[in-house]
């Protein structure tokens, strides 16, 4: 039951980000500043997607990601993005983007390390967009935004329960 209203919960979130991805050409540009319930938006997490082929019952990707903060500063992570669910074809590459917030400003190295769960949809022919909604971290003192947006090139389509585990490298 949870995991059909994960599924349902990210078709729906799909279907937003494909509605404004389609005014927007930059995925990045659609995220919006907080609110005083949300924290301080303190950068963006991107990472890219390893490429690989979905086994109908899920796959495992590795992720290579840098978090630039808003003062200008770089910090980089490897991770696996695991899928768990319906994952069918195959994808040569993509990309993940993420607003980080905080409960105040800052950032130190390495806060960014954890386990993030929860769901992914997928559709792609040659190019597509995913949604991703995902929560977790350290201690939960550091936020990435609940829905992510991805953009990848092959032939996919997946509606999966979905783990990122992140480590500073």
């Amino acid at each position: 039951m949870n995991r059909t209203i994960a599924t349902i919960v990210a078709a729906a979130s799909l279907a937003q980000v494909v509605a404004v991805a389609a005014n927007a050409a930059d995925p990045v540009a659609v995220y919006q500043e907080s609110d005083d319930a949300d924290g301080v938006k303190i950068g963006m997490l991107t990472c890219d997607v390893g490429g690989g082929v979905g086994y109908v019952l899920g796959s495992a990707k590795n992720l290579d990601c840098t978090f630039s903060s808003t003062s200008g500063k770089q910090d980089h992570y490897s991770g696996v993005m695991r899928k768990m669910g319906v994952d069918i074809g195959f994808t040569t590459q993509g990309r993940l983007a993420w607003a980080v917030f905080a409960p105040t400003a800052g950032y130190h190295r390495g806060s960014l390390a954890g386990l993030y769960q929860g769901a992914t949809a997928e559709a792609t022919v040659f190019a597509g967009l995913g949604a991703n909604i995902l929560v977790g971290g350290t201690s939960g003192s550091i936020q990435l935004q609940t829905v992510s947006v991805t953009g990848q090139l092959g032939l996919n389509l997946a509606a999966t329960g979905t783990s990122i585990t992140l480590s500073p490298s």
